[in-house]
């Protein structure tokens, strides 16, 4: 189908909104705005993503949680999530600290109209268990080392080959430790 395909293009094969896996029989074509209160947007390009099928989160749980304000939400095409959201290596989701008020207030609806930080929080743990123990190892080095940064590339070279990958956010996040 061609719209997927432009679909996969931009946001490759994992769900705009969780950033996780979605495959064949685990993804739909999501309305930002929802359909049944903006109708007109039902072929618009803008207002079309790929979520995943995961009941009770992203997608699903945007058309079930009733009316809200499509504004209020972090568009992922033109807003980058990563400003506003922080992923611990507990699996969860928050605000990031020193938001704007407005910012700290899109963030929350973000994470609640989607259901962000529920279910998938375990699902997000059980993917960065690794990538904490790898985390450690870089954190070890650099305070054994401290006047030998060699470990920072090797760093940088681990966050861009999981760059790819279901919950790279939440795994770049953990190696970078943005959460602390």
């Amino acid at each position: 189908m061609a719209i997927w395909l432009s679909l996969d293009l931009m946001q490759g094969p994992r769900c705009a909104y969780c950033d996780g896996p979605m495959g064949d029989g685990n993804r739909h074509i999501e309305h930002f705005r929802q359909r049944g209160r903006y109708p007109q947007g039902t072929f618009d390009w803008s207002n079309l993503f790929g979520s995943c099928n995961r009941a009770g989160t992203c997608g699903m749980a945007k058309d079930q949680c009733g009316a809200y304000s499509p504004e209020t939400l972090i568009k992922p095409d033109i807003e980058d999530p990563d400003v506003f959201l922080l992923f611990t290596p507990g699996g969860t989701v928050r605000p990031r600290a020193g938001l704007t008020a407005n910012n700290h207030l899109r963030a929350t609806e973000t994470i609640r109209i989607l259901v962000l930080d529920g279910a998938l929080n375990q699902i997000r743990r059980a993917q960065l268990c690794g990538y904490i123990q790898t985390m450690e190892i870089f954190a070890d080095y650099a305070e054994a080392y401290p006047d030998d940064d060699s470990w920072v590339e090797e760093l940088e070279r681990e966050v861009r080959d999981t760059a790819h990958l279901p919950y790279a956010t939440a795994i770049r996040h953990v190696l970078t430790r943005q959460s602390e």
